[in-house]
């Protein structure tokens, strides 16, 4: 393949030189053209088929970007072999259409981030679909992994469109990515309760459910003894899925356990003591 190169003080607009190549077009060259693009269809559709069974082992999302700029770059190759053809100078066309590229680029900055970004996750997989994540100030099961967008359907079946930009640059929060998960929980009982009994009823109210896992044990600590109340702490873990199940189980149940065990749970409230005339006056304290 030969490039014809001009000389000229300025760089000729892309009708000058299309118009230089195409002023001595003949039927003879038109149907060499015509040959020309046809086995060169063929060819491209040859390799892309070679190249799809090659892609079949990446992800969709990036096999469709691989596919998508090979075959870019082997039409362009035929646009350049034609214009070869009918000694079209091709090198004055290559630097206004890299001109043009870098414009485009510019402006498209956006864009390019969220195929940048796309690329990224796509490689990492700090997610896959399926999981539950929070990324970007959003939470959601991810539904697609897409080139420029992630979507996110949140627990009351809405929709979002995260672009992938924002993604990548912020932290992400994978709740599916381990098989199991620890559910922690604190409730408050009255100093009046023994804390034995309170623990043991906490424990016996873990083992109702055969969600939770006895490995690690299940746990149930002192956490603090506040000003009105002491504090206790569950820790207890299971798989992935039963999370929300195993939670509101020991929520839900908590009432019931404790009121069964005379166990007092505290809330805010008020005393107020009046103080008779037998005592030292009239008045009231909280």
């Amino acid at each position: 393949m030969k490039f014809i190169l001009t000389a000229s003080s300025a760089s000729p607009s892309v009708q000058e030189i299309l118009s230089a190549g195409l002023s001595n077009l003949s039927l003879e060259r038109l149907l060499g053209v015509v040959v020309i693009v046809v086995i060169g269809l063929l060819v491209i559709r040859l390799l892309l088929r070679a190249l799809d069974r090659v892609l079949a082992r990446l992800q969709e999302a990036l096999a469709k970007l691989v596919r998508l700029a090979v075959k870019v770059v082997l039409l362009f190759l035929l646009v350049l072999i034609v214009m070869d053809y009918l000694e079209i100078p091709v090198t004055s066309l290559v630097a206004l259409l890299s001109v043009a590229s870098l414009a485009v680029s510019l402006a498209a900055q956006n864009f390019l981030s969220n195929v940048a970004g796309g690329l990224q996750l796509i490689t990492s997989q700090p997610f896959q679909v399926g999981d539950y994540v929070e990324a970007g100030g959003c939470g959601g099961t991810v539904q697609e992994i897409g080139l420029f967008y992630t979507k996110l359907t949140t627990p009351d079946n809405k929709l979002i469109q995260l672009p992938n930009s924002t993604i990548v640059a912020a932290n992400i929060i994978n709740y599916s990515s381990e098989p199991t998960r620890r559910v922690d929980w604190s409730v408050k009982a009255s100093y009046d309760s023994p804390t034995s009994l309170v623990v043991d009823t906490l424990r016996a109210l873990i083992l109702q459910s055969d969600k939770v896992l006895a490995d690690p044990e299940p746990r149930v600590y002192v956490a603090d003894y506040g000003p009105s109340a002491i504090e206790y702490t569950v820790r207890v873990w299971c798989a992935g899925e039963d999370y929300w199940d195993v939670y509101f189980g020991i929520v839900g149940g908590c009432k019931e356990a404790f009121d069964r065990a005379e166990i007092q749970m505290t809330y805010d409230h008020l005393n107020v003591h009046l103080v008779g005339a037998s005592g030292q006056g009239d008045g009231a304290h909280a």
